[in-house]
């Protein structure tokens, strides 16, 4: 079963950290050792994981985009004028399914998990799942 949190963005692009209300989703439904996966059921935003202790990371990496999907390009045909948004979306994936342990995400030393906002600002929603690791013997590699 799939739960869902809101995420309300103020940016028209936008690196916003998640990893909290993810980790208090999963302590609302109980749900201590397995894979977390988010999933963003929106074509113009994504999921990330990148550093998270320099927000000039996010400043970079929303540059970097922007030079490589221009906002502007008179070879968009999109009716909606934000073809940009889309395909910038598509470049960075809307799913992470990343390790749960003891309640808490497993992250690396520098690691977030980031919802990203190509078309905002706007309110979004990420679906949060749970898969419980299996108790049962563990298997052998001969």
């Amino acid at each position: 079963m799939l739960e869902e949190i809101v995420i309300c963005t103020e940016g028209h692009t936008e690196f916003m950290p998640i990893a909290q209300p993810l980790e208090k989703a999963a302590a609302e439904r109980g749900w201590r050792d397995g894979l977390l996966h988010i999933i963003i059921p929106h074509t113009t935003a994504g999921v990330t994981i990148q550093e998270g202790a320099d927000p000039d990371v996010r400043r970079d990496l929303a540059v970097a985009l922007e030079r490589a999907v221009p906002w502007e390009n008179r070879d968009y045909r999109h009716g909606e004028g934000n073809s940009a948004a889309h395909l910038k979306a598509a470049m960075l994936g809307n799913h992470l399914a990343w390790p749960l342990e003891k309640g808490k995400l497993r992250l690396g030393m520098w690691q977030m998990i980031y919802f990203a906002e190509f078309d905002g600002p706007r309110s979004r929603r990420a679906w949060v799942g749970f898969q419980p690791l299996w108790a049962g013997p563990q298997s052998k590699i001969s």
